[in-house]
């Protein structure tokens, strides 16, 4: 970032601070009653392609950065994942939790015990079976800190896991937490063999080639291409339709949309936005606009000068004509943020808005005593709707008032790579992200906006902080009564909206598109897609 500031309005006199050099890197409610219910190959082969109404393909935009349910960073690869490991709760469509590999959880009346039973009768992959010892050694490893766990947060208040019989777990907590039995549905906390972990080229510290109990194991993973899995004929539950499941990692949203259109794929995700009436006029593909947590935003280093300064960010906000982007880059499949979180996230309230005003935004600049700025703004591509064309209008956008942001782009394992690293080694000064909590509680949301959660530790690349927020927020994650839960949590995203540590954008609704010839295609309220039921129709 090269600043250009203005001395005359500094009172101090003194000369504009130089960037220091960077390293290219790469609702619980309480209740005492039971609630019912990077890079790997995997050993195995992948058989043949083609295996027609045995083999189900799904192209997704990204490239997976891990496969350990421990190091999950981002939603389409906890869905891959999701197909061979299972969780403790499950997240249902109606945004509710219920039953997973627990059939059952009971929480004690001052919120610090949650006690859960298993499922009988289930076995991982390599043939052991599911118990309370698997549970335990999962759960402490999730907890270790010599394991590498960037959305680890939501299970530090688990003082420690204590082992009641083969069937039973019960979690000692240091505090109440509302959000646990949600946070327990997510990727993050899935449950592997521990007999697998340091076996197929897997260790302790790092899992790549897991082994659950879902209703497909893991056979492989080629980096750039494809991962693969097969049918698991001794699944607990319900048994999926397809023999094998391929992922294919494919980039472009055009060549996703082409892969579907010549059967090369059954189903795709963010196909082109500006396709979608198309997909949905076909007689040969069927098209889901499933709803959707994830805001997306544009990350701002706020411990360098002069975005440390609030008058600046606001200033960008002000800047960024996010009505337009949703109308003319999105096709109206998003819709701008009036907040910080999601409305679907359990907690959220409106804060406001930066309605598109240039004027204002260069009148804050000089006011800062900036003047011809420059940045460089990091994207994905192919993660998010329009990832790519939505950065070059914005870098359009910061012109207009004086500011160069120089888009940079790279595949997504070497982007989360660079942000997801210490505020000193950051290659991009502004970068493009989305944040969808993979359970809708606002705990989970405030990740991104807590002082202990700046990467190494979390995902915050914002490096965002404020006592204040950090107060409300500590408060919040353990109080009991929603009411009160729900305005201490206001309170805290009000004063993030006045703070802007992003260029706050939209949120984007997630959209699946499918071979007219299948049946069984869903969502889950996470943006996550629901197809491991899908079969052929008739």
């Amino acid at each position: 970032m090269t600043p250009a500031k203005d001395s005359r309005n500094d009172p101090s006199g003194a000369k504009p601070r130089h960037r220091r050099p960077r390293r290219a890197a790469g609702a619980l409610l309480l209740a005492s009653v039971v609630v019912a219910a990077s890079c790997t190959t995997g050993e195995g082969g992948e058989g043949p392609q083609g295996q027609g109404d045995n083999t189900f393909d799904i192209a997704i935009g990204i490239d997976l950065d891990t496969v350990d349910p421990a190091q999950m960073t981002t939603t389409t690869v906890a869905n891959v994942v999701d197909y061979s490991v299972e969780t403790l709760t499950k997240l249902k469509k109606d945004a509710g939790i219920g039953p997973g590999l627990a059939r059952s959880w009971e929480v004690s009346e001052d919120g610090r015990t949650m006690t859960l039973r298993l499922r009988d009768g289930v076995t991982f992959h390599d043939g052991t079976p599911l118990d309370a010892e698997a549970v335990k050694y999962n759960l402490d490893r999730l907890l270790d800190t010599d394991v590498e766990v960037p959305q680890r947060a939501a299970y530090t208040v688990i003082d420690n896991v204590e082992v009641v019989d083969d069937s039973t777990v019960r979690l000692n907590l240091s505090n109440p937490s509302p959000a646990l039995p949600s946070a327990l549905s997510a990727s993050t906390a899935g449950i592997i063999s521990p007999t697998s972990a340091e076996k197929r080229g897997n260790s302790y510290k790092n899992i790549t080639h897991p082994v659950g109990t879902g209703p497909y194991t893991f056979q492989s993973f080629r980096s750039g291409d494809r991962v693969v899995f097969q049918r698991y004929d001794a699944y607990w539950g319900r048994k999926p339709h397809y023999r094998r499941v391929v992922f294919r990692l494919t980039p472009e949203a055009a060549t996703r949309e082409s892969q579907l259109r010549a059967g090369q794929a059954e189903m795709i995700i963010l196909p082109p936005v500006s396709d979608l009436k198309a997909l949905q006029q076909s007689p040969d593909t069927d098209v889901l606009i499933a709803p959707s947590d994830r805001t997306i935003f544009i990350a701002l280093d706020t411990t360098e000068p002069p975005l440390d300064d609030k008058r600046v960010r606001q200033a960008l906000n002000y800047a960024v004509d996010k009505k337009a982007l949703v109308d003319n880059l999105m096709f109206g499949a998003a819709k701008p943020l009036d907040s910080p979180m999601a409305p679907p996230v359990d907690g959220y309230c409106r804060t406001g808005g930066y309605d598109y005003d240039p004027q204002r935004a260069r009148q804050l600049l000089a006011e800062a005593g900036v003047r011809d700025l420059s940045i460089t703004l990091g994207t994905p591509t192919g993660r998010y709707l329009q990832d790519k064309q939505a950065a070059d209008a914005i870098s359009g956008n910061l012109r207009e008032v004086g500011v160069n942001a120089q888009v940079q782009t790279t595949d997504w394992a070497s982007y989360i790579a660079a942000t997801a690293v210490p505020a000193e080694q950051q290659k991009y000064d502004v970068h493009v992200l989305g944040w969808a909590p993979a359970f809708l509680d606002a705990s989970q949301q405030f990740q991104q906006f807590q002082t202990d959660q700046h990467p190494p530790a979390g995902l915050a690349t914002s490096f965002y902080s404020n006592k204040e927020v950090d107060s409300l927020v500590a408060d919040a994650n353990q109080e009991l009564d929603a009411q009160k839960r729900d305005r201490l949590y206001c309170d805290a995203l009000k004063i993030v909206w006045d703070d802007a540590p992003w260029i706050f954008g939209w949120v984007q609704q997630f959209p699946i598109a499918y071979s007219s010839s299948i049946t069984g295609v869903s969502y889950l309220p996470n943006e996550k897609f629901d197809a491991i039921y899908a079969r052929p129709k008739g």
